[in-house]
């Protein structure tokens, strides 16, 4: 090496190893002549290596493709119901969109709860019921039964209209016993929300659920927020009250980041396993939920049902699902990155949430 260096001349370095000047010469042309061949012969081996190592691993590729397919095609055979069963909404690694595309399960079967017959003149009543409750949300069954009959000219039954008030999933925002009816079997966590000042964002995340009107049916949607800075995380549309699109909503809310308090009511969506095992993978994440009296904390969720039925839904006449979600896509962005709130200070909520602006929020 120090001879290919030339760094130093024959006789130097013959003198400090101690061998004759020939020697060294005899020992260059050794070196000169087959030093290619050493790094030629490394780089081949390495490349066989590599290449047997690429095969084998196209080999396991081919072989977990066809096993897929083969899986796929078996799964194909099985009821929805029992595919149902199968789907883990726990994992983190696999979305529920893509565990129904390995399970060859359409997407909408997760959302199926089948909807209660109900008549064209009850529909009609329906989208009158939520007029008038998104105008008064403190109306209950009776208030909103005498609206109908003083303002609208429909006498009904106020027994009627509390089924169709239990359909649209929607009551009185009034402190009253059994603020919600949580599933009896589902564990309810402590609220604790009490005494707390809201100083940040991702400090408490809110989640309700609310009717959407269609042009011939309606649907429902669940969005969550951000309460200090007003920001919709997520949001999901479905034709009827299962639990899956709420647990949808939640994994999309994750992705973007992590409160330090999850609240909501008692509602057996947000008590559920199903929905509670989600938030239970971070062990950062503390759930709350509203016990009697607390109606009034979810009132960030409740204006923006508003905001959100004054200034996009009752404007337009949604004909289907696929309709609303592209309407509804368009409006929360707006919501989100162009409305300014006075209560921000005149910021939108993408500015807080993201910190593009500081500002004091009272």
């Amino acid at each position: 090496l120090e001879l290919l260096k030339e760094e130093k001349t024959r006789g130097e370095i013959a003198s400090q190893f101690g061998i004759h000047p020939a020697l060294a010469d005899k020992w260059r042309m050794i070196a000169m002549s087959g030093l290619e061949k050493v790094f030629t012969e490394k780089y081949d081996q390495d490349r066989i290596r590599d290449k047997t190592l690429i095969d084998e691993l196209y080999r396991q590729l081919g072989q977990l493709k066809y096993e897929l397919g083969w899986l796929k095609k078996k799964m194909g055979i099985l009821p929805s119901e029992e595919k149902i069963k199968l789907i883990d909404n726990s994992n983190s690694r696999l979305s529920l969109r893509r565990q129904c595309d390995l399970l060859n399960l359409n997407r909408s079967n997760l959302y199926y709860v089948q909807k209660p017959e109900v008549s064209e003149e009850d529909k009609t009543l329906m989208r009158i019921i939520d007029e008038v409750y998104t105008k008064r949300p403190y109306f209950g069954r009776p208030r909103i039964t005498n609206a109908l009959k003083q303002d609208y000219g429909y006498v009904v039954n106020h027994k009627h209209v509390y089924r169709l008030m239990k359909i649209m999933g929607i009551e009185a925002v009034w402190p009253k016993p059994n603020l919600s009816k949580p599933n009896i079997s589902h564990f309810i966590y402590p609220y604790l929300l009490k005494d707390i000042d809201i100083i940040r964002p991702n400090h408490v995340w809110g989640v309700d659920i609310t009717y959407i009107r269609l042009k011939h049916d309606w649907i429902y949607l669940v969005a969550i927020m951000d309460w200090y800075s007003r920001y919709v995380l997520s949001w999901e549309l479905s034709d009827s009250l299962h639990v899956w699109f709420c647990c949808e909503a939640l994994q999309k809310a994750l992705k973007i980041a992590q409160p330090d308090i999850h609240n909501s009511d008692q509602g057996s969506h947000f008590t559920s396993g199903e929905y509670t095992d989600i938030l239970k993978q971070y062990p950062t994440i503390q759930i709350s939920m509203d016990h009697k009296g607390r109606c009034f904390d979810n009132i960030f969720v409740e204006r923006l049902w508003r905001t959100i039925k004054y200034e996009e839904v009752y404007l337009n006449e949604y004909d289907s699902l696929k309709d609303a979600r592209q309407s509804l896509t368009e409006y929360i962005e707006f919501y989100n990155t162009k409305r300014y709130h006075q209560a921000l200070g005149y910021k939108t909520p993408e500015d807080i949430f993201f910190k593009k602006s500081a500002v004091y929020i009272s």
